[in-house]
């Protein structure tokens, strides 16, 4: 009986195995579904999709850069043990290295190692971020890799010196923002921040009449938290964005294990 690569994918679905393992149980199975399934529970290659909703907090990232870009791939682990796993190192790197010369979307094309792997270690192995910045004449771009892997950055500015640069690198690394600035952040999460907010605030007795005002100083310090242009630099009084003056950073991602 033909097996078609439809076959494969509806096994995998179905058992959570890998590609390869799948093609193997359809082939043994001559095409028959239900015994592909149980040649695969047989071997014990039938347990990924349960692992898939364990946490995978530890992991790997990975950051590399040439003439022409610099990429940054995160792979996720459910133990540290595992992250040190050379399979694992390699898968990582091989990922990286294709995203430096194709792009963010190379990382799909891996997809069948990342489950194969994740049935070899019994982890719930998962590709994390996947990023790509272009090198140009016109930005200045630094990639930033901290604790041997346990963190990454990728930053991209304009009018901005490299020394400054790689500094608000390692900034992003210690204050850990989630926006670039406040028009990136979502006026549903600001309006219910505020709601939060306000209700912490009428909890504590302050009076009505000073309710917005505070309120609305404590959604600024929020904003200084969550905000790469407002955080203070390594938690210091002057901003990311007095920092780089009349320069603008363009984006910045950041990949952290943990």
């Amino acid at each position: 009986m033909a097996i078609t690569a439809k076959d494969v994918q509806e096994l995998r679905k179905s058992t959570g195995a890998g590609m390869m393992d799948a093609k193997k149980a359809l082939t043994e199975a001559d095409g028959d579904f239900e015994a592909a399934v149980q040649i695969l529970r047989e071997k014990g290659l039938a347990k990924a999709a349960i692992r898939a909703d364990r946490d995978n907090t530890e992991g790997l990232v990975v950051v590399v850069e040439d003439d022409n870009a610099a990429a940054m791939v995160h792979l996720k682990s459910e133990t540290d043990f595992s992250a040190k796993n050379e399979e694992f190192v390699s898968l990582a790197n091989d990922i990286a290295a294709a995203v430096l010369v194709e792009g963010a979307g190379a990382a799909d094309a891996f997809q069948a190692r990342v489950d194969d792997l994740k049935l070899n270690i019994k982890e719930n192995i998962e590709l994390g971020l996947a990023v790509r910045y272009e090198k140009s004449d016109d930005y200045v771009i630094d990639a930033y890799l901290h604790g041997g892997g346990r963190a990454g950055v990728l930053i991209e500015a304009e009018g901005v010196d490299d020394e400054t640069l790689h500094e608000i690198a390692l900034h992003v690394a210690f204050g850990k923002p989630k926006y670039l600035s406040r028009d990136d952040v979502p006026a549903e999460d600001v309006e219910k921040e505020r709601v939060a907010l306000l209700e912490i605030t009428k909890s504590e007795g302050k009076p009505e009449a000073a309710w917005d005002k505070i309120v609305e100083g404590r959604v600024n310090s929020w904003f200084s938290e969550s905000v790469l242009l407002e955080q203070g630099v390594f938690g210091d009084k002057e901003t990311v964005a007095a920092k780089i003056g009349s320069g603008s950073i363009k984006r910045f991602a950041l990949a952290m294990v943990g």
